[in-house]
């Protein structure tokens, strides 16, 4: 799915961000004073920190299967529509050209006039290409940002009562304690409100 490739990299360069900062606010055993060293050890153990598996949520997050659903009905619908017309204009372009090759147009004029409507045809079907693609990607991203507020906006009211300095996606998170995974309680809670707007 393009979109939650989009969601993913996004929620991944905040973490990258935020593990930048919490990197070089990290004490320096060479340069610091042993006040500093006591201050920074003592805002790093401070720190309460959670992490969000967000490929998963956006995977098995009921809105965004819902989402998914309706996106590829309407891709589905639109090919067909696409398709229909792109099969009748190849229909006519070959009833032409073998007009054309018998010698069927009384005038070249004639000819001239079913050449020029065909292009126009198929400048029509290209651009309905484009419109549709267009709508799609408008839809795709549309949805995608639904999804992204929806988990932000539980994450906020979620953390409210946590109180966690941080809440990472756990995409980029190669190695960590399984403790701070807090993905299954969010998915079943955006589960559990999803269902209830049903």
């Amino acid at each position: 799915m393009k979109g939650s490739s989009l969601i993913v990299s996004v929620l991944a360069l905040i973490a990258v961000a935020i593990l930048y900062v919490l990197y070089f606010t990290q004490s320096n055993e060479t340069g610091e004073s042993p006040n500093e060293s006591k201050i920074n050890s003592n805002v790093s153990s401070s720190f309460k920190i959670a992490y969000v598996k967000a490929d998963s949520v956006i995977l098995n997050y009921e809105l965004a299967q819902d989402l998914h659903d309706d996106f590829t009905k309407k891709q589905e619908a639109y090919n067909s529509e696409f398709g229909t017309k792109r099969q009748s204009f190849e229909r006519e372009a070959a009833a032409f050209q073998e007009k054309l090759q018998r010698g069927g147009f009384l005038t070249e004029q004639r000819a001239i006039q079913e050449r020029d409507r065909l292009v126009g045809k198929e400048q029509e079907i290209l651009q309905l290409d484009q419109d549709l693609s267009g709508k799609l990607a408008e839809l795709q991203a549309a949805n995608n940002k639904q999804i992204l507020d929806s988990l932000l906006n539980y994450l906020e009211e979620y953390n409210k009562n946590k109180k966690y300095d941080y809440i990472l996606n756990g995409g980029e998170i190669l190695v960590g304690n399984e403790s701070h995974n807090i993905t299954a309680e969010v998915l079943k809670a955006l589960n559990e409100r999803y269902s209830k707007t049903q």
